[in-house]
Parts: C-alpha cells; structure tokens; sequence
C-alpha cells in the first residue's frame, strides 16, 4: 500500500492541496507529456525537490517555494527515508547501479541509500543515479530527519543535548549543520555521544566534504570561483580543496563571502577531529599515513599533527603536501578546530581568553583572535601573572611550530603582511623563505606587519623550536652537542645559544649554519629579539640607553659604559652583574661574522668585494682577510679595522681567530689569565717546545700588528704613558687618529733605549720588543719598510725561512758596507746601538756566548750593557779563552761598532766629542777649533768693547 501511495503524490494526504501552485509555478504537472507512464507522477515530487533545493542555491526569486509545500516535500522525503523503493524517481534512476553495487544490501532502514552515497562518485555509476542521489542528499543536509539512520541512532542524544528541532525558529528544518555542530560540541565539550550516533556523524561529514553542491552557501557564495578556478573537479571532495587553494592565494583571489562559507563548511565537518572526514586529504596522504605515522590509531586527531611534522621531509608526498596546507589554512583561523588544542586548552581559553562554547563565536573574542590570547599567557614569567597549563602550553608550542613552516598558516601574519611580501618576497617561493624575507626587510615594512614579524622574531628568540624546519636541519648538532638543552620544556632561548657556539663543528651542516646565522643577523635590528639578552639587561637598558633599539648600538653603549667604569675604578658598576655577564656573551658571538657588526660591514663592503670576495663570512675569515690586507683598504674601511683591532688588542677574548686558534694552548698555557691578558701570556709561552705551530703564527700576527702602533699595545702604552710624550712627541703631533704610525713611536723608544733614558717600567717592555723583532725582522715595521729592497737582493734566502730565528738581521748587519740606501742603513745602525746596549737583544751573539756569560759573567746583572762589558773585558784578558764562536762573533761586533761609530751622526754633544777623539784627523781638528777661538780672542782685543760706555754715576745707581 506504501509503493502504492508515493508512487502518485496526488494520493498522499494533503500534498496536492500544499503545493498545487507551486507545481504549476516550477512546471512540475506534465513533465513529459507525449508519455503517460505508470510511474510518471513521482517525477513530480522530484520535479519539486529539485526546485526546493535549486532555490537555497539561487538568488533568483522565479524560484521560490511556499512554506506548505517546502515542509510536505520534506515530510514526503522523510517518510521515504526508511526504503529507497519509496523515492519513485531515485528508484527507477538507480534500479541497475543498486544491482551493481548494492546487491547483498537489505532494503529497509535507509541502508540502500546509504550504500549508494557511497558509491556515489564510482566511475560506472549512472549520471542519472548520481543527480537523484545528490539532490537526496541536499534535502538531508536542510532537513537531517530525510536520513533515516542519522535520525534514529542520534535520537535520544538530541534530546539529551538541547539539538532538537524545537530549539530551532524554523521547526521542520532542522539543518544538518545545525545537528552535526551542536553534537560535536558535546563530543568536544567531554560529554558521552552513542558510538551509533558519531558513526552517523562521520558519514555526513565526510558526505559535505565530498561534495560541494551539498552546501548551499559554497555554490551561492564560490560560484564564481568555482567556474574560473575550479571547473571539471566535481568529485571526492576536489573542488573544495581547489577552492581552498584559491582562497590560500595560490591561484588567484577570492571574495570574502566564499572564504566564509568554506569556513563555515570546515566547522560544520571538522576534519580536524578525523582526517577520513577529508577524502582528498586521506587519499592523498594514504602513503604517508601508513610509513610515517603508522604507530597513531585510524582516525586520530594526532595524525593530522604527524602529517605537519613530516610536512617537507623525504616521507611526504607532494599531493599531500598540497591537501595538508589547504586544510590547514582553514584550522588555523579557528582555534576550536584543532580537536587536541581545543581539548587541551579550552579551560584556559574560557579561564584567560573569555570563550564561550565550541559552536560560539562572540565578537570581543572572534575564534581567530583566541590563539593569540593563549600564546600570549603561553611565554608568560611567573612574576607576570596568569599562565597556561603545561598541557595546553604543550599544544600551543606545537601549533606555533606548525606554523612557522608556512606565513598563509598564519592568519595575522598574512593579514598584515599581505602588502609587504608581495612588495619584497614575491620571488622567496621556497619553503620558509617568506617569514626569513620580512625579517630581513623588518625596518622597510609597515607598521602593523613589522609589530608583528617583529612580535613573532621575539617569540623565536625564546623558543627557538618554533622555527621547526631550522630543528629540523639542525637536529644531528643538536642530538651531539645541545641535547641537555632541547630536552628542557623551557628554552628561554638556551638552545640558540648553544647552536651559535657550536655552530663550526664539523658536524654542522651547511642548512643549519645559514640558519643560525641568518638569526643572529635578525637578532641585530632590535635587542628585543635576543632573549636571554633582553631578560638580563632590559633594566640597564631602560636606565643607561634609553631610545636605543638596535642590539648592536646597545651592545656598544653598555660596552662603553663598562669599560669606563673599570677604567675610572668606579666602587659600583653602572650595568648589573647578570647584565655584564649576559654582555660578555653577545659580544663574543658578535665577533664571529663580520655582519654581526653593522658599522664595520657597511664601512667596508666594497673593500670585502674587492678583496675577499670568495671569503666565507664565518669563523671571522673575512675580518681577518681585510686585517691582512690593511694597506689596500679604503680610508673608511681601514679606520673602523684599526678600531676593531685596538679593541681586540685591550680585550683579546674578542679576537676570534686568536681564540680559535689557539683554543688548546690557552688551556694548557693560560687557563686562569684573565680575558684581557690572554694575548701577553700566550706571547711569554710563544717559544716553548709544545707550543702549537698554527697558534705560534697567530701570536706572531699579532705581535706584528702591535708593533705597527704603540696604540695596539696596551701594556707598553700603559708602561711608557709618561716616555713617549717626553721622547717622542714629534711623532705624535704628526699622527691621525685610526691610523697606524708604522712603528715609528716603538722606534723612537728603541732608541732612547740604547741611550740608557727610559723609565724602569717602559724600559722593560721595550727591552721586550727588542729581543722579539731581533729574532723576526717582520716585528720591525719601520726595518720592514725600509729594507725591503735589501731583504729581497741581499737576504732573500733568510727570508724565506719558515721559522726566523734572527738570520735576516744578521745578514742586514753582516752586509751593512753593501747597503745603499740611507733609511735602511740607519735602521740597522740602530740595531746595533741597541745590541751593544744589552746582549740579550742580539740572539745570535748572545746564543754564541751564552757558555762564556754563565762562566766569566754570571754575577754581573743584564741590562744597560754591562754583561756586554763583561764579555769585551774578558775578549781583551789574555788569561781568559772564549768559545771560538762566541770570540769570533764578538770580533765581528767590534768591527760593526766601529764602523756603526764613523758613519752614525751624532746626535748630541757627547757623541760629536766621542766622533772627534775617535777620528783619525783629531789632530787637525782640534788644531782648526783652537785657531778658531784664538782668532775670536783677537778681533775682541784689537777691536774693544761691543757695549756703549756709561758713566761711574749710572753705574753707581
């Protein structure tokens, strides 16, 4: 009786009367009229449905159905919802693909139904069967109660729940979005759904997420998208997932609306809770499920957090990779749509962020807006006040670290960045390219995208696992060196710091050096963005360099401010002890890369250029390059490189090259120097047995350039503060500021050296200098600059020696008769004033004689030329016998000196006295200057007074 009575909707009571005008209005009555079948009448009834659902699609008021015939054609649905044979028209338009693929299925209870919703989008199933099935399908989604199982197995759970359809304004339409979000926010909420009822749920979510004509929204709002986007892609959930990758931005724009509606579509299914609601996405990332994240059940939230942590590793595919964004982009604007987040933390949401239930949305606190609220409180200190629990601060990191591989999965990011990465990271395509792009274009972009960039930047600073694909590249450094560290819960920035030490092992792989060090170039454009920085010195800060936001200006304010207050013997440090300490560290790892030090790259990057083109930046090398090549700088780039080293020389554990190199034998040598001492000890202990070779070259480069000033040499400068402006103060008047004197200070000391003038202190150091530049001429600059020629023709051999042990002042001495040039030939004059002066500064003397001093000398104190003495006394003693190395060395010395006295100028009254009774002609000099005065004597006598003759009494006055 049942087929009977719907097989003619005028036989079904009250349905004629409900909506004969709105048959006449769609033309629904004689839809073919040269055919008068049996079954023609239940054309009718789909003739309507068509129209009712055509209507929620259209904006077009021709098409308009009565509210009557609305609730009869959904009440008719209804009742033929328990036997498909009932739909007369979905009967006869699938009666073979029933047989085809639903053979073994019992009519009754709506099972054909959904048998055949399943197999909807099977490439043998009719178009005719799939058109009735899609329109069956749109009236369950306005009216739930059409589907027969959804309607009995979450009966009682929609009572118990408030989802009935008495809540609702418009009672018989009870929406299927409606019933789907009011039950998944009891699910969500904790509370207890029947197993029967979510099972239902999951059918008619993945059902709207395969289709999208199912949603009346999608096709009112996205039509135009979809025929310019997304033509042709109809099935298994495709053209919602091409619409989401035009609203991504990755085809084109979209308008609002759309966005929304497909918003909306993604709460109402929430694939978040269950990835198989999704049936692009499980498809596509059915392979990677299965390798990479087999260990998480079927159907867990947790997979989809898998699928992003394997997001651009080897294990994902590229389709899924494309499917896992789109989807994202969508969770990512609403908290609530990541079921472990919202579980875990909606209790802190309602407690800090004033939520409302999962399906509420409140205008002072849109869902986007939520997540800020949370990781805000998320890197909140103790002393700050209200903070997450560790499990929803768990989840928060991860999702931060979710987002931090793509800037569209972070909505305020893209909001405010739109402008400014299209302006300056158009071309940055490659993954994770754009957020390193606005970082590195921070001070060019506006306002509200650079609070934010910048917010985030201080974010990393903290937590630096957020940036999941740098962990990713570094994760062997860290698993060797830093695993201590990265398995804390709290970084407070620990791990940076550590990879930056690390960061020249050679366990290091070339991704996570640019890496870090592309982070330690952001940290430079505010302080805010070193963490442990900022935490230590944010008061001294605020009180001592107000108005200052560059790390670098702020490092070298606080710098400044310490080094004049232990200067000055201040009793109490301006900047705190954390804040030195914390200081100290940021200036050592400022050291390593010359673009860690703004002012000196700029200065010189047409020198680097130049000269150093293929130069790596780190480990120092290109500071070092430009130190070799100091001579060819630019004026610019050449003084701010005698700034630096002046400041390497008064602190040497800012001298990274030194400190590297010679890392071992700091510990062996000097491990309880102080930092500012670490070079003078190294120079003492330069000589010994075990000294590393590579160390001792690094020493020797040092000692070179100290020797070009007095400027760079702290200790002398300390030593002979008083001595150089009494002696030397010529030169000084001469001098620019920031650059070198070549020597010519050290020089001018040496000498007064020799004539016995300095003062204790200064005299030591100098002594020093002497000893060191007699056994390695390039220790001279003023020889080194004028002998240059002679070194080349005359000591090439000596030259070349890989370890100078004094050969090449000794060939200069040897050959002094040969050398030519005036500069050069008084260089090595001065030697040997200054070897007669002390023995101890003429090694290859004093080697030969060193015997002969511990037999005949060793009671008579060195210095000022007395074991020299000692030495020429015991030569002229008959009665002594020295070495014959040692007496033929001394012979040598004798003839130098002798020759040195000739031809050296006098350079004062005893010298001039010393040169007349030493000359051959003394004779007749003495006899010209005593003619000379008896001449003067003479004239006076013969010629008087020179003076006006006075009075007796003017004397007398």
């Amino acid at each position: 009786m049942t087929a009977i009575i719907f097989s003619d909707y005028r036989l079904i009571c009250g349905f004629m009367d409900d909506c004969k005008a709105d048959i006449n209005l769609l033309k629904c009555g004689s839809i073919r009229p040269g055919e008068k079948d049996a079954h023609s009448q239940g054309e009718v009834v789909a003739c309507l449905e068509k129209g009712l659902v055509k209507e929620a699609e259209e904006t077009d008021p021709r098409i308009q159905v009565s509210d009557q015939c609305k609730k009869a054609i959904l009440r008719v649905a209804e009742l033929s919802s328990d036997d498909f044979h009932l739909d007369r028209h979905l009967y006869f338009a699938c009666r073979d693909d029933r047989e085809r693929f639903c053979e073994n299925t019992q009519a009754g209870e709506g099972r054909v139904y959904k048998c055949l919703f399943n197999h909807k989008f099977e490439e043998s199933m009719s178009e005719k069967c799939r058109d009735a099935l899609t329109t069956r399908q749109k009236l369950i989604a306005q009216d739930y109660k059409v589907s027969y199982s959804l309607a009995k197995s979450c009966k009682s759970d929609l009572k118990k729940y408030r989802c009935n359809v008495e809540n609702l304004p418009r009672s018989r339409e009870a929406r299927l979005s409606y019933l789907l979000m009011c039950l998944e926010s009891a699910v969500h909420r904790g509370r207890q759904v029947s197993s029967e009822c979510q099972g239902e749920m999951l059918d008619y979510r993945r059902m709207l997420m395969e289709d999208f004509s199912l949603s009346p929204e999608i096709i009112l709002s996205c039509r135009g998208e979809i025929e310019h986007h997304c033509s042709g892609l109809h099935r298994k959930g495709r053209t919602l997932h091409c619409l989401m990758k035009v609203v991504r931005g990755e085809k084109g724009n979209v308008g609002p609306n759309c966005q929304q509606a497909l918003q909306t579509l993604i709460q109402e299914t929430d694939p978040g809770a269950d990835y198989r609601i999704d049936r692009a996405l499980n498809e596509a990332c059915e392979s990677v499920i299965q390798t990479a994240c087999k260990h998480i059940r079927s159907g867990d939230p947790m997979i989809l957090s898998c699928l992003m942590e394997h997001l651009y590793t080897e294990k994902m595919v590229e389709d899924c990779e494309h499917r896992l964004l789109e989807l994202q982009y969508f969770i990512s604007r609403d908290w609530k749509l990541d079921t472990v987040l919202y579980r875990k933390c909606q209790g802190d949401a309602s407690r800090l962020c004033h939520t409302h239930g999962w399906n509420e949305t409140s205008e002072l606190m849109p869902p986007g807006a939520v997540f800020s609220c949370l990781y805000r409180h998320a890197y909140r200190t103790e002393e700050q006040g209200r903070r997450l629990s560790r499990e929803c601060r768990a989840e928060v990191q991860r999702i931060l670290h979710q987002r931090a591989m793509d800037v569209k999965l972070d909505p305020a990011l893209q909001d405010k960045c739109m402008i400014d990465l299209g302006k300056w990271c158009s071309e940055k395509t490659e993954t994770g390219q754009e957020l390193e792009c606005l970082q590195d274009h921070l001070d060019d972009l506006v306002s509200d995208c650079r609070d934010i960039v910048g917010n985030l930047t201080e974010l990393e600073s903290e937590d630096i696992q957020i940036e999941a694909l740098l962990m990713r590249a570094c994760e062997p450094i860290i698993q060797t060196f830093c695993h201590e560290v990265a398995d804390n819960q709290i970084d407070s920035g620990d791990l940076m710091e550590c990879l930056i030490q690390n960061k020249h092992q050679k366990e290091m792989n070339e991704k996570c050096a640019i890496g870090v060090t592309h982070f330690q170039l952001v940290q430079m454009k505010d302080f805010r963005f070193s963490y442990k920085f900022k935490m230590a010195c944010k008061e001294d800060v605020l009180k001592l360099c107000p108005n200052i936001k560059k790390k670098v200006d702020v490092v070298i304010c606080l710098s400044t401010t310490v080094r004049n207050d232990t200067l000055q013997d201040a009793k109490e440090h301006r900047v705190s002890l954390k804040c030195r300490k914390q200081l100290r560290v940021e200036e050592l790892e400022m050291t390593e890369d010359i673009r860690l030090e703004p002012e000196l790259y700029e200065a010189c990057k047409s020198d680097i250029k130049n000269y150093c083109q293929n130069v790596p930046y780190g480990n120092a090398q290109i500071i070092e390059c430009l130190k070799e090549i100091k001579k060819q700088l630019s004026t610019r780039c050449h003084q701010k490189v005698f700034k630096l080293q002046e400041t390497e020389m008064m602190d040497p554990e800012l001298d990274y090259t030194l400190m590297r190199v010679c890392k071992q034998m700091i510990k062996r040598f000097c491990p309880e120097a102080d930092s500012k001492n670490m070079l003078q000890c190294l120079k003492q202990n330069k000589n010994s047995e075990v000294m590393d070779p590579k160390c001792k070259q690094m020493i020797t480069k040092r000692q070179i350039t100290q020797n070009t000033d007095y400027r760079l040499n702290p200790v002398l400068r300390k030593a002979c503060k008083a001595d150089i402006p009494k002696f030397c103060q010529n030169i000084l008047n001469r001098a620019k500021d920031d650059t070198e004197l070549e020597g010519q200070v050290i020089s001018c000391l040496k000498l007064k050296y020799a004539d016995q003038r300095l003062s204790p202190d200064c005299e030591d150091q100098i002594r020093v200098i002497i000893q060191e530049s007699a056994l390695d001429y390039r220790l001279d600059p003023q020889l080194q600059m004028h002998c240059s020629d002679e070194i080349s023709s005359l000591c090439a051999e000596e030259a070349a020696a890989q370890e100078q042990t004094g050969q090449v002042e000794e060939c200069l001495k040897v050959n002094l008769l040969k050398i030519k040039t005036e500069m050069c030939k008084k260089e090595v004059l001065n030697m040997l004033k200054e070897s007669k002066a002390d023995i101890f500064v003429d090694p290859v003397l004093h080697t030969a004689c060193a015997l002969d001093i511990k037999h005949h000398c060793a009671a008579i104190p060195p210095g000022r030329g007395r074991q020299m003495s000692c030495l020429m006394e015991a030569l002229e003693d008959k009665r002594v016998r020295l070495q014959p190395e040692c007496k033929k060395r001394l012979n040598d010395r004798i003839e130098m000196w002798s020759y040195a006295a000739k031809v050296a100028p006098a350079e004062g009254f005893s010298d001039l006295a010393m040169q007349v009774m030493t000359s051959p002609s003394k004779n007749y000099i003495l006899s010209v200057i005593t003619v000379g005065i008896c001449v003067l004597f003479l004239i006076g006598l013969m010629c008087g007074r020179i003076t006006k003759r006075v009075t007796r009494e003017l004397k007398d006055r």
